[in-house]
């Protein structure tokens, strides 16, 4: 048995166990154990201190199932303020380098903010079956593939089952996608409930999630609107918590300067006892 220090972490409902690197640590076994809800900590995914060649510092991002992420928006704000109390940058704005690529991060306080990696893969309006239900989804990749479903009566959706169906459906193979299911609340606002890839369960909160959700309503509800600076909205997210989401809208569809902005709060610290 060894004890390994940790941080928990809770970014708008989402939330994460923080470690730095431990020499010969299976991360997939690691994981799974911690998160456990039952005979671990319990949390939706690790979160990896490392250093880079390529940046300011990493993060791994490895889901409750063991499977390592490319992205995790709620997680690298959570990573951004564990940085901030720990390390004192000595920059304000800094990198983290990811699967999906660099990211920015600031934070300060109980509040931390990314920049995240350029969405790419839209395709709107595809039509899918599931469970004998036809069904019009947006897809988008904002670091980690996200499929938007516009719903009505959203606390009446079975986002589990009917997540776990649209995951697999053969159409986002190989990979899989998380699942969204959007209901628009007021102009510029959203609430958004996730079905994520990796926990294979609705989850209180996603990050990308929200920004994908955020993105295609924004699109959805301005189809004429070709170019805008600081396009801004607000998704409100199972856990009740509001995140923020802003970003620039070009031409042919080209967005960038993505940035997601909510809570990151420290909730517990202590020596977790592993017996790997």
């Amino acid at each position: 048995m060894v004890n390994i220090p940790f941080v928990k972490m809770v970014g708008a409902g989402n939330d994460f166990i923080i470690i730095e690197p431990r020499k010969g640590l299976d991360h997939t076994k690691f994981t799974k154990a911690v998160c456990s809800r039952q005979n671990g900590i319990g949390a939706d995914g690790v979160l990896i201190l490392e250093k880079s060649a390529k940046s300011d510092y990493r993060m791994r991002i490895i889901n409750a199932d063991g499977s390592e992420a490319e992205m995790c928006g709620n997680g690298a704000r959570c990573m951004a303020a564990y940085i901030v109390a720990n390390f004192k940058p000595a920059k304000a704005l800094f990198g983290m380098e990811t699967l999906a690529g660099e990211i920015l991060a600031e934070a300060k306080g109980e509040i931390a903010r990314v920049r995240l990696s350029n969405p790419k893969d839209y395709r709107p309006n595809l039509n899918i079956t599931v469970a004998n239900q036809k069904l019009e989804v947006h897809y988008i990749d904002t670091g980690v593939p996200h499929t938007i479903v516009f719903v009505d009566g959203l606390q009446e959706v079975d986002a589990n089952s009917l997540g776990a169906l649209v995951r697999n459906h053969p159409r986002f193979a190989p990979r899989g996608t998380n699942v969204n299911f959007v209901e628009h609340t007021r102009r510029g606002m959203v609430s958004v409930r996730t079905y994520e890839r990796g926990v294979e369960a609705e989850t209180l909160a996603c990050g990308t999630g929200a920004v994908a959700s955020a993105l295609i309503a924004y699109l959805h509800d301005n189809p004429k609107v070709k170019k805008q600076k600081g396009a801004f909205m607000k998704v409100s997210t199972a856990s009740k918590e509001i995140l923020e989401v802003t970003f620039d809208l070009d031409e042919g569809f080209k967005i960038d300067n993505v940035w997601l902005k909510g809570s990151a709060r420290v909730i517990a610290k202590g020596e977790y006892y592993y017996n790997g």
